[in-house]
């Protein structure tokens, strides 16, 4: 017992010593050097928490987006051997009873084709300018409501309640905005808002006009034409009024999975896919949000590699050069541990300083300027994340690489002869 409390005593002592041994060092040392250590730790810092918030940013933009405009907090779908919602009328009366919906917009969908062109179309074997495409029957106010797909139109008007003969296409319908030359993938050619637009769905044709075009960024959204619900309606013989899918839109501070329950409690789970936004999102964009979190924590430890590096390097050549300075502290009495303890103090400095300035860079100003900027990528509007738990995690590890990148160096040069060290040799 007497001999661990001397011990105790003993490394309180170093600590102490190392840590007084440390100011002395850092206040002569190079103010030159020492910014530019900070520096480059302010730098990996920023590396480690930066490069992967955004890759993940990219899909959180995405999936943002899908939950906008296109599923709601909460989506409500039709079950996969069915082809659409039995008794839909029952269940929106029950949507419209909860106290955490804000609006909903229910929907109509069916397969069908989109020919343009079709009257200057001179022989029957030339290929048609066609597309298939889902055909949504909407609710225009319902729908505007619930999902601001109106803010999305890049062309013309989007539509209103009497526009029983007008149609809105997605951008990834027309070729102008998706040129891809495959086999596999067509799009409308040369269509332009005012042109007429014949749609073929189940055996029936109607001639519409192009009123607008959309454009999310979200493949849901984009791949689909837009005619009113009525229109739909009547053409696939709908009249018993049953959706195929209805997103809802909730207040703001409500819980999707406690509107989620209640939906389901209220038996429609029986008859339709409850699910939030987070549970609808395309397996897709599940899978790139893992690889993207992946590509970042390998970059993010390269980054930290490179950080211990530099820090070893550092205290390193400070410990070579200050060699016969150690040898001499040794000789009057100061213990190793002592010496070691204040060069991992300097580490540490370094560490704290450089991700002092970065975490004051990362919250103070880059992530509300790209959150309000968002990165405008092809598929996303890609936004920075940077929650506060993955940040300091990562806070701690580098910490951690630094405090074992100047223990090791200062170690080796002080397990050296005393009288060697004095002497230089």
């Amino acid at each position: 017992m007497q001999k661990q409390k001397r011990k105790i005593d003993e490394f309180l002592i170093s600590f102490k010593l190392g840590f007084f041994l440390a100011i002395r060092q850092m206040r002569r040392s190079n103010k030159a050097t020492t910014a530019l250590i900070i520096f480059i730790m302010t730098l990996t810092f920023l590396n480690l928490v930066v490069v992967r918030g955004v890759l993940i940013g990219i899909i959180e933009g995405s999936t943002e987006i899908y939950q906008k405009y296109s599923t709601g907090e909460v989506f409500v779908s039709e079950l996969r051997q069915k082809s659409y919602i039995e008794n839909s009328p029952s269940m929106l009366e029950t949507i419209k009873t909860l106290p955490w919906v804000e609006s909903f917009s229910p929907r109509y969908l069916e397969r069908g084709n989109i020919e343009a062109d079709y009257k200057s179309r001179i022989r029957l074997t030339d290929a048609p300018n066609s597309v298939g495409a889902i055909i949504a029957g909407i609710n225009p106010v319902a729908e505007n409501n619930t999902t601001d797909l109106s803010s999305k139109i890049i062309e013309g008007k989007f539509l209103s309640l009497g526009d029983t003969n007008y149609i809105l296409l997605g951008s990834s319908l027309l070729k102008k905005y998706m040129p891809m030359d495959s086999a596999s993938f067509t799009s409308l050619r040369n269509v332009k808002l005012g042109d007429k637009v014949r749609i073929k769905v189940d055996g029936n044709t109607k001639e519409l006009t192009v009123k607008g075009v959309i454009r999310s960024k979200a493949d849901e959204v984009d791949f689909r034409a837009y005619v009113l619900d009525s229109v739909l309606r009547n053409m696939i013989g709908r009249t018993d009024y049953n959706v195929n899918e209805v997103a809802i839109k909730l207040k703001a501070g409500a819980n999707p999975i406690v509107v989620k329950d209640a939906l389901l409690n209220s038996g429609i789970g029986d008859r339709a896919r409850v699910q939030t936004a987070n549970e609808a999102l395309p397996k897709f964009i599940i899978d790139v949000k893992k690889t993207f979190a992946i590509l970042g924590d390998i970059i993010g430890s390269i980054g930290l590699v490179v950080a211990a590096i530099t820090i070893f390097i550092v205290i390193f050549v400070n410990a070579i050069t200050r060699k016969k300075f150690i040898g001499i502290m040794k000789g009057i009495g100061i213990s190793a541990q002592a010496i070691e303890i204040s060069y991992v103090f300097q580490s540490l400095f370094y560490a704290i300083f450089g991700i002092g300035v970065g975490l004051l860079i990362l919250y103070g100003f880059l992530v509300p300027f790209i959150n309000t900027h968002p990165i405008k990528f092809p598929f996303s509007d890609g936004i920075l994340v940077a929650k506060a738990g993955a940040t300091f995690f990562r806070v701690f590890l580098l910490a951690l690489a630094t405090i074992i990148a100047g223990f090791i160096p200062a170690r080796i040069v002080v397990k050296k002869n005393t009288l060697d060290s004095i002497l230089g040799r």
